[in-house]
């Protein structure tokens, strides 16, 4: 039940940029219509109330497109957008970032008709408004039709009141021409206090195409005069004294070859919208074309990367005068390749969740790191450096801690840190923002890292970054080696709830950290295998060997793992993450290492039988904790939800085990729920219950669904070779 101290920022309800398009035969206006289903009370002189039935939205991210079929006009409109989130693309980081800015087009793919008219488009943004989609339909593009309506004019209206510039907001036309191409549009300044910024709204002009503006107009009042203005010919008349021209505020910048930075944007964006799509479509096409998959899943997989750039996102550049001093921090991590990966990638961060302001909440990064490593592996790599500097460094400030109200320092040495810190403080400088439990306590975050190093390295070959990452291992393995209090080579959980299920108290040897641990014991093995240190593998060999034995006596039943050891009356629970150190072992080709297989496929046809299928008739995933008898486990709120990424974590594991058809259905009950039955697309919650009851919306965990993706690959032979991960040299 995570939480971080402050207040949230209030949530506005804005009014969305509208589009209005205009036909026009025979020099007459035929059909005019904003393209929206609301009736505000505001601008009554427009047509409003676009009948909804002929509108269709659908995501792929990051693509999107709504598709408008005007009724008894045969003509269809396409409005795409575009972020160019590309797999393997690190160019945002190497000064192109023009070329990485959100697009939004307005395309036609007309029906077939003999009646040839021309299509005027219009667009109306207030100042300062934005609109968040909250619905998706999944489906292929649209393919376009033979052409018999020309979209042959682009207007833009920006409204604006005459108090509008004092307060530091107003607009301006521009035109801007280079090799050969023409843009032309309107440019929106906004000049708060700080982090002043300019949107622009343009369109290409060529052959046939023309471009009208109207830069300001009063949103308050009925908006008759602009919508007269459109309608009689297809076209906005600028005011007196306005014409479209170059103009150019010198506080808006350069790009230091004489181009300002707001005309370069728009056209760079224009120009790279057509490339950056087919790279999304190289990229995408072979999983959506793979008729083996079901459709639920191809959207769920690219839909659920919307929280990589809406998860509170930070990609920071170090700057060129530093030096690894500055990064090591004050006890000097002695990472030898630090500064030139954080030079070359920078520094990456998202939140826990919109909710859980928390940046990379290392316990949940655990399981969404998928994402990241299969798709820009660079940016874990760095992500994972950050975490290695804080491991070896302290604050030791003192905190009282909520859920047991007793005092401990922030940081302790040599632990692996529940998060790099909050965004309104000073991430990367002071960490852990999470004020519930004292994580030095917890016996999944050390174990976490070591798992991630190895998977990272078994994925990329990345031998520096193994070599690096070594001492940092070793340092929260030995810290970690207290907690086998009875020297069984098992950890021991405290009683409390020490571990990402934070409000699940645990006791004693548990399915789950001792999984873990095992798990990493094991990786420990093959990383000191790898870099010739023979006297740590093995120790850690002769400890893997006594806790594999502690851990089948003590946890197995003959059909799964029990919860823990303690013997009360919820240690015998199915918990449905029980197999988690199995689905990194699969991972990295361990599958058979620590796990009897037999064990392990037993335990997930139990959860899949019980968790799954007798919870909510087998339609909403599976339950964290169900009892033997086939009734949730009550014993905490977190027992008895569904956690989605969990979840996603869980079906991977069965794909890898060869239970494909039982992983497709675990999975989809968390798809069909989240994205059709409770609506809440692109805000996927960490958890929900059987009565519609949900927990913090938008969170990180559910980027695993990843690692089934990985999953299927590897069945199916296609696993990406490191140099395909890499793209590139190892390290710069």
């Amino acid at each position: 039940m995570k939480k971080s101290d402050g207040p949230s920022p209030p949530l506005h309800v804005l009014s969305p940029p509208q589009f209005t398009v205009c036909l026009r035969c025979k020099g007459q206006t035929i059909y005019q219509q904003v393209l929206s289903v609301e009736r505000p009370s505001r601008l009554q002189g427009w047509n409003w109330g676009y009948c909804g039935h002929y509108a269709f939205y659908h995501a792929l991210y990051p693509r999107a497109w709504l598709v408008y079929e005007l009724p008894g006009q045969k003509v269809v409109l396409t409005c795409r957008q575009l972020s160019p989130v590309i797999p393997h693309d690190y160019q945002v980081r190497r000064g192109r970032l023009s070329q990485h800015f959100p697009v939004s087009a307005l395309s036609r793919a007309p029906r077939r008709g003999k009646r040839r008219s021309r299509a005027c488009g219009s667009s109306a943004l207030q100042q300062g408004m934005a609109r968040r989609c909250h619905t998706a339909r999944a489906g292929c593009q649209p393919q376009a039709r033979v052409a018999a309506v020309l979209l042959t004019r682009l207007t833009f209206l920006l409204p604006r009141r005459s108090t509008d510039r004092s307060g530091g907001h107003w607009n301006e036309p521009f035109t801007f021409q280079k090799d050969g191409e023409r843009v032309a549009g309107v440019l929106l300044h906004h000049c708060p206090a700080v982090n002043s910024f300019t949107l622009a709204i343009s369109a290409r002009e060529k052959a046939g195409t023309g471009v009208t503006h109207v830069t300001a107009f009063n949103p308050m009042g009925l908006g008759r005069e602009v919508w007269q203005d459109l309608l009689q010919d297809g076209r906005l008349d600028s005011p007196t004294g306005e014409s479209l021209h170059p103009a150019w505020d010198g506080s808006g910048g350069s790009r230091g070859n004489g181009w300002p930075c707001w005309f370069w944007a728009p056209n760079s964006a224009l120009t790279h919208y057509e490339s950056g799509d087919r790279k999304i479509e190289a990229w995408q096409n072979p999983i959506l074309e793979n008729s083996q998959l079901p459709s639920w899943y191809k959207s769920a997989l690219f839909n659920e990367l919307y929280f990589m750039t809406d998860g509170g996102t930070i990609w920071m550049e170090v700057s060129p005068d530093c030096c690894a001093e500055d990064l090591q921090g004050p006890a000097g991590a002695g990472l030898s390749h630090l500064l030139p990966v954080l030079r070359e990638y920078g520094r990456f961060a998202y939140l826990e969740g919109q909710e859980y302001r928390m940046y990379n909440t290392y316990d949940v990064h655990f399981y969404a790191s998928f994402a990241l490593i299969m798709l820009w592996p660079k940016l874990q790599i760095s992500l994972q450096y950050d975490i290695a500097v804080t491991v070896v460094n302290e604050d030791v400030q003192p905190r009282q801690y909520l859920m047991c109200g007793q005092t401990a320092q922030v940081k302790m040495k040599n632990v692996v840190p529940h998060d790099i810190g909050d965004p309104g403080d000073e991430p990367w400088q002071r960490v852990n923002a999470y004020l519930m439990h004292d994580t030095a306590d917890w016996k999944d975050l050390n174990l976490k890292f070591v798992l991630q190093v190895y998977r990272d390295y078994y994925l990329t070959h990345d031998s520096l970054y193994l070599q690096d990452m070594w001492p940092v291992c070793q340092a929260v393995m030995e810290s970690e080696l207290k907690f086998d209090t009875d020297n069984d080579g098992l950890i021991e959980n405290g009683g409390f709830a020490d571990q990402t299920y934070d409000a699940w108290v645990v006791h004693g040897a548990s399915a789950y950290c001792g999984g873990l641990w095992l798990a990493a014991v094991c990786m420990m093995c093959k990383m000191a295998e790898v870099l010739g240190d023979t006297e740590i593998q093995q120790k850690y060999l002769d400890i893997l060997n006594k806790g594999k034995e502690a851990f089948e006596r003590m946890l197995w039943n003959g059909k799964y793992y029990n919860y823990d050891s303690s013997g009360s009356d919820t240690s015998s629970s199915i918990m449905s993450d029980q197999c988690a150190g199995q689905w990194f072992l699969g991972v990295c080709g361990l599958d058979h290492e620590v796990f009897p297989k037999s064990h392990v496929l037993s335990a997930l046809k139990t959860i899949f039988e019980k968790n799954v299928l007798s919870f909510a008739g087998g339609t909403m995933g599976a339950v964290n904790g169900m009892r033997p008898d086939g009734v949730p486990d009550t014993s905490s709120v977190q027992s008895s939800e569904v956690w989605v990424g969990v979840v996603y974590s869980l079906a991977a594991t069965m794909i890898q085990e060869g239970m494909v058809e039982e992983g497709f259905r675990t999975a989809e009950g968390c798809y069909r729920t989240v994205w059709e039955r409770l609506g809440m697309a692109f805000q996927t919650p960490e958890a929900y219950r059987e009565k519609k009851v949900y927990r913090s919306l938008a969170y990180m965990r559910p980027l695993s669904i990843w690692s089934m993706q990985l999953a299927l690959e590897r069945r199916a032979g296609q696993a990406p070779a490191p140099a395909q991960l890499l793209q590139g040299p190892t390290h710069p």
